[in-house]
């Protein structure tokens, strides 16, 4: 027992208080953004042949959505993925490990996050609808816009999709780059650190859910955002595998992805698709579907940490003696 224990106090570094983790983590996260924003706008300026100060409205031109889906992905490596790694260094010795990457998923697992992806996005295009009648001051309703249209003309170039290749690049670009780098920073680090510091998982996951929302600049897409935020806190929280959250996500951004490449391929607007919303009380469905499958995901992801606790103490076991 005691050679059990010194091995496990082995992996574990000296706790840092929340707070710090928090700092720490901004910190980082404001570091790269603000790196990252002038390497981007230089090599932006070498690959697209423009002056550095017009390298924003260069990317968001339909000739160059090649160069500005590299360049995004690029961005969001620095910018989302370091900081937590970085981070999840500096509490564990096993950083991959403290950030929810393991190898334990059950089928059942991967079934039930594809039945919740449907429903989160029937509950987000109901949201979509309600966050459109929410009445807003002309001047902030005139911002909003501003920011609305600026995010949805950077999207529209990046999802201009000529053929079957460009729309595998969007694939791993558009859907499967953000669902990696985002749940990495958001759940598996914001959300632990919240969770931890506040010392509620609901408060965690919802500060956390704001926070992912408010990233994007996308006033008319905030509850949709936050709603699927709070739908891939809860599976981390209860897996404990960031591989769900990814592939949960994943599927999300590849819908959409897909939809709209079909949409393009038919030659109609893809900003109308991209409008789209759904009747509210879809969303009303959409949560009792939601519950249901909630329960039936945290009762299977007990069964798997359950399993996992057994193999991790027996492989312990038999490596010490």
């Amino acid at each position: 027992k005691f050679t059990i224990l010194f091995f496990n106090s082995m992996e574990q570094k000296p706790s840092v208080k929340y707070a710090l983790q928090f700092a720490i983590l901004v910190g980082l996260f404001g570091m790269f953004i603000i790196v990252t924003a002038f390497v981007i706008a230089f090599a932006g300026s070498q690959m697209m042949h423009v002056p550095v100060f017009q390298v924003g409205n260069a990317m968001a031109r339909p000739e160059n959505a090649n160069t500005a889906r590299i360049l995004n992905t690029v961005y969001s490596f620095f910018a989302f993925l370091l900081p937590a790694l970085i981070l999840a260094r500096i509490l564990s010795r096993r950083p991959f490990s403290k950030l929810g990457f393991n190898k334990h998923i059950s089928g059942k697992q991967v079934l039930l996050v594809v039945v919740i992806t449907f429903a989160s996005m029937v509950l987000s295009g109901a949201l979509g609808e309600l966050n459109e009648r929410i009445p807003l001051p002309a001047t902030w309703y005139a911002k909003a816009k501003a920011l609305e249209d600026a995010y949805k003309a950077a999207m529209m170039a990046m999802a201009n999709m000529k053929n079957g290749s460009e729309y595998l690049l969007s694939l791993i670009v558009l859907a499967a780059a953000p669902a990696l780098f985002e749940e990495v920073l958001f759940r598996g680090g914001f959300q632990q650190v919240f969770i931890g510091w506040t010392k509620s998982k609901w408060a965690g996951i919802i500060i956390t859910s704001i926070l992912f929302s408010a990233i994007h600049l996308s006033y008319f897409g905030f509850l949709p955002r936050v709603a699927l935020g709070i739908v891939l806190g809860l599976i981390f929280y209860y897996s404990k595998n960031i591989w769900l959250n990814i592939f949960l996500h994943f599927l999300n951004n590849a819908f959409v992805v897909t939809q709209l490449y079909i949409v393009s391929r038919q030659g109609k607007s893809i900003e109308k698709t991209m409008d789209e919303s759904m009747p509210m009380w879809w969303g009303v469905v959409a949560l009792f579907f939601l519950f249901i499958f909630f329960r039936s995901f945290r009762q299977q992801s007990n069964k798997v940490l359950a399993s996992k606790t057994i193999y991790t103490n027996s492989s312990s076991e038999n490596m010490i003696s």
